[in-house]
């Protein structure tokens, strides 16, 4: 069921907020400082998808067909519609996730809530470097900075917000997002 909501209401930006950017970009951090702002928010980890599947889970590694990426599609599906259930019951939904090239536009394509919203973090791959050495965790497996950067820089679809966050904290990077949350809004 397609919803159409205002922008605002007395509860905060209403519908689907989309934070998305590659590894260590600050997405998973952003997203949940963002959805702390807002009196009624829900925070839906795309990777939390990913990880509910027990056996015969295959990872993405950017070979188009098969598996994987049928995996990834289905995590999107998921999401997606789970940010729009969220949105039904009157929370704004944030959801995070590495959605890069032409799957941006596909993702958009599945979220029936309106407004919906798209805040792409970019910020320089020295910046996620750094950051990726510095966290605990290491996802980039068969990919580097520069793979995932140039994806995001050269194939993904200029919509929504576009941020380098590179030199901003998390605080600067939320404020960002709500004072130009019209830029952001794709449908």
């Amino acid at each position: 069921m397609e919803s159409e909501r205002g922008a605002e209401t007395a509860y905060g930006p209403r519908g689907v907020v989309v934070i998305t950017g590659i590894m260590a970009s600050g997405k998973s951090t952003v997203a949940q400082a963002l959805a702390e702002r807002l009196p009624r928010a829900a925070h839906v980890r795309g990777d939390a998808f990913r990880r509910m599947i027990v056996s015969g889970g295959v990872p993405y590694e950017g070979a188009p067909g098969g598996a994987g990426e049928a995996q990834l599609r289905l995590r999107y599906r998921l999401s997606a519609s789970a940010a729009g259930t969220y949105s039904d019951a009157g929370f704004t939904a944030v959801v995070q996730d590495v959605i890069l090239g032409e799957e941006l536009k596909a993702y958009v394509e599945l979220i029936r809530t309106r407004p919906a919203y798209v805040v792409v973090l970019a910020p320089h791959p020295e910046a996620v470097a750094a950051r990726e050495e510095a966290r605990g965790k290491t996802g980039y497996g068969a990919w580097t900075v520069a793979d995932l950067d140039a994806i995001l820089r050269e194939r993904t679809p200029r919509l929504g917000l576009w941020l380098d966050s590179g030199e901003l904290t998390v605080d600067e990077t939320v404020d960002a997002i709500l004072s130009r949350l019209d830029e952001a809004r794709v449908r």
